[in-house]
């Protein structure tokens, strides 16, 4: 029994969705400023399509559109991390590649790109889990693996070169299946040790680490019957200075927290539900400001996430809802989007290809307000389209073969929305000045009749009507910039069906 300590309100303020093709099957989350503008950006990684997706930050909590990098045919690549692998001070991005056994290391160059990947296999493990932690206190970066397939986790000991030693295996036992994996110095030996999420025999497993970059046998902590964990993460959550871990049990449909005794044991599993839930992905941070560690889980199986805030004695109040839209919610990130000093969270809907971000208020985060726009919107973008300093939102509706505007105001909501015809199935939308009249036009890729179109915007947040110009075949994205250097935003488009660009 926990003495309840007065605590902060939460709130989340939803902003649009970023679509992603349900086709693409997006898996896992991560993010970190890739091009150095300290703004946070972010990694997708899209497991039917073999790719990992990047967008880049705006700095508000929105996101450009993706630039996309294949992890190699059947790859399916379920998880990514972020890193500075090479030690350039540009990070990089690991992807452990469930189809193909391998991992993928995607180095930064520091402007937001990345080089091709760089494969390392994981024999036929079946790598499901990734992180990159320093084992062996040689200030260069290592990576561990979950392998699903051969109910084992791998060490790969990093060099400074950016690549890697073949991997050692450690058992996790017989029909462990484990899913998931942390790092951390449970008993202070300066030695990192490993925590595993094993969801077959319903256990967490721990490795301790020696000085000689060896582990020990593992040893486990019961989750309970049928409990299935599926995600595991460790922090301080009792303030005592001893790491504690926190588990996602998907089969009894709870939070579980282990607080560490500090002699290389745990006390018994305290358990959290999560109603009618089941938790599937787990992350940890102070959403509400008060100094004590809150945890997020993502929810399979109702439209929700939920949020645990800690009493900072190690143990948590019920979980605080907050809707998705999504039945599927399966991987989670935070950080600071908008840089506002507050935690925003980041969640992939596998179910409906999208992600969510919710953006963190002082009190917390807000319920979700929804405002209606066409048939089946596929795209979004943000820009102040009448210029009276507030943000506004354009929307590309394929099935009705419009946009939506909505013009902001002061207070964070939005008019009704403004239609504009446009061509044949929009699929993506973007804005700039093409004029040079300091007003924000639109353009938008039409995937039904080849072409795209252009809006020229008004000083009132109006809106011209269409220009078309003809394209390739099937356009999908539609990205701007001045690629001449002559002053005037040109267009770029990806054409699916054609296999090429327009410019």
């Amino acid at each position: 029994m926990y003495r309840l300590v007065p605590k902060c309100s939460l709130n989340f303020k939803p902003i649009a969705s970023k679509p992603i093709e349900y086709k693409y099957g997006p898996r896992s989350v991560a993010i970190g400023d890739f091009d150095n503008d300290m703004v946070l950006d972010m990694v997708v990684a899209n497991h039917i399509v073999n790719q990992i997706a990047v967008y880049l930050g705006n700095g508000n909590g929105s996101f450009r559109d993706p630039t996309v990098y294949s992890t190699g045919s059947y790859s399916s690549p379920y998880m990514v991390t972020v890193a500075d692998f090479n030690n350039d001070n540009r990070l990089d991005i690991a992807v452990a590649n469930f189809g193909t056994n391998n991992i993928a290391i995607f180095q930064g160059f520091g402007n937001g790109s990345f080089a091709r990947q760089i494969e390392f296999s994981t024999g036929s493990s079946r790598p499901i889990a990734i992180i990159a932690v320093d084992f062996n206190n040689d200030s260069l970066l290592d990576i561990a693996t979950a392998n699903y397939g051969t109910d084992s986790i791998s060490i790969f000991y990093g060099h400074d070169d950016g690549n890697f030693s073949l991997p050692i295996m450690y058992s996790t036992g017989y029909d462990s299946l484990p899913s998931s994996l942390a790092a951390a110095d449970f008993n202070k030996d300066h030695c990192l040790d490993l925590a595993i999420a094993n969801y077959g025999t319903n256990n967490v497993g721990i490795l301790f680490g020696n000085s000689n970059k060896t582990f020990e046998k593992q040893i486990t902590f019961s989750t309970g019957l049928d409990s299935h964990p599926n995600s595991i993460v460790v922090d301080d959550f009792n303030a005592d200075n001893f790491l504690d871990i926190a588990i996602a049990n998907s089969g009894t449909r709870q939070v579980g927290v282990f607080i560490n005794n500090g002699n290389q044991t745990f006390a018994s599993q305290d358990t959290y539900s999560i109603g009618s839930a089941s938790p599937y992905a787990i992350s940890v941070g102070d959403f509400n400001q008060d100094h004590r560690l809150d945890i997020i889980i993502t929810n399979n199986g109702i439209d929700n996430i939920g949020v645990l805030l800690g009493y900072g004695n190690g143990g948590f109040d019920n979980p605080i809802m907050h809707s998705t839209g999504s039945y599927s919610s399966i991987s989670v990130a935070i950080g600071d989007l908008n840089q506002d000093h507050r935690l925003d969270i980041v969640v992939v809907n596998n179910d409906t290809g999208s992600i969510d971000i919710l953006l963190g208020r002082y009190e917390g985060f807000s319920s979700e307000t929804r405002h209606s726009v066409g048939s089946s919107p596929l795209s979004v973008a943000t820009g102040d389209f009448n210029n009276d300093t507030r943000l506004d939102i354009v929307v590309a509706n394929s099935g009705s073969n419009d946009v939506s505007v909505l013009l902001g105001y002061e207070n964070g909501s939005f008019t009704h929305e403004t239609r504009y015809s446009v061509g044949s199935w929009p699929v993506s939308v973007a804005i700039g000045d093409f004029n040079n009249d300091t007003r924000l036009d639109i353009v938008v890729a039409n995937s039904g009749s080849y072409d795209v179109s252009v809006l020229l915007g008004y000083e009132n947040g109006s809106f011209t009507n269409e220009t078309r110009y003809s394209v390739g075949y099937g356009p999908q994205s539609v990205a701007i910039g001045d690629f001449n250097n002559d002053t005037r935003l040109d267009i770029v488009v990806a054409n699916f069906t054609s296999n090429d660009v327009s410019v």
